[in-house]
């Protein structure tokens, strides 16, 4: 499933294409992707003006001159393709797949594809979008200013009635951090290299992040940097492609070419001295490699 980085580099291909034109006209050509279409969702989209394009966690937002925002999650195999721009092998579009298709004043037009219908689409009101479904509960942007160790820290304790911390959680790191409750958007893919960075074990208890008093700990503070680092990182690369992942033009990401543990089960460790091998595990259903050498618990 594309991750932060891949939505945000998707976000970033589509606005210079869609901010400032109308969507002059829409071919819906199926009734639903993994859930319903909204009532009306061709009639509400046709003639509005896009304002502009944002990101919230792992959907693209797009706020409307109506006042309605097109919310878009691409699932796992979910792709738009400009003016009939495709990727290459793997991620090859099939235009049977073809589900979406704006067509814009500009002249330019847009194709939501998605072999597996994993994606989905809505349209809900701009002042009721905090409290959308999807939204409601989600912790903050890992490269928004409302992330911090603090916040981190916060999550990572167990309080009692009157606010008083009773102890840290034993929850794994890395099933903590990937609780969208916790922080936003963030993935099976850049949870560990963020971990790696910092060597921490993916199986390491939570409470390496907090003190008994519940205040961050160094390791804290330097988790929150590396995830910033991680995803800046592979934004600037244009993401990473896995499977049936590509950016909005049809070209693909590389930052998978600078991953340190993840899929490299077997390998030798990068670090500088280190003679460990990558191993792998599985964590709720999930693959989670590092170095038990570098990682150690």
């Amino acid at each position: 499933m594309p991750e932060l980085p891949e939505v945000e580099t998707v976000m970033r291909g589509l606005s210079p294409h869609m901010t400032g034109a109308k969507l002059v006209k829409i071919e819906q050509n199926r009734e639903n992707l993994r859930f319903p279409f909204p009532k009306d969702f061709v009639k509400r989209l046709t003639d509005v003006k896009v304002e502009y394009l944002s990101r919230r966690a792992k959907y693209v937002l797009v706020h409307l001159s109506s006042k309605d925002i097109l919310m878009m999650h691409l699932g796992m195999s979910g792709k738009f393709t400009v003016n009939g721009d495709v990727s290459l092998g793997e991620n090859n579009v099939n235009p049977k797949h073809d589900h979406i298709v704006f067509h814009l004043s500009n002249g330019d037009v847009i194709r939501y594809n998605d072999p597996r219908r994993f994606g989905y689409m809505d349209l809900v009101e701009e002042v009721d979008l905090q409290n959308h479904k999807s939204f409601i509960d989600l912790g903050p942007e890992p490269l928004g200013n409302e992330f911090s160790e603090v916040t981190l820290a916060e999550k990572a304790v167990i309080k009692d009635k009157n606010g008083k911390v009773k102890q840290a959680k034993k929850t794994p790191i890395k099933t903590f951090l990937l609780d969208q409750r916790v922080v936003a958007g963030l993935g099976n893919i850049y949870v560990l290299e963020a971990l790696y960075k910092v060597k921490i074990n993916p199986k390491q208890p939570v409470s390496i992040l907090v003190t008994k008093a519940g205040k961050p700990t160094k390791k804290a503070t330097e988790l929150t940097k590396a995830i910033r680092q991680v995803l800046q990182d592979a934004i600037k690369a244009g993401g990473s492609t896995l499977k049936d992942y590509a950016k909005a033009d049809g070209s693909l990401g590389y930052f998978q070419h600078s991953f340190q543990v993840y899929g490299r089960e077997g390998e030798a460790c990068l670090a500088k001295g280190c003679k460990g091998t990558i191993e792998r595990i599985v964590q709720s259903g999930r693959s989670s490699f590092f170095c038990p050498n570098c990682q150690k618990i």
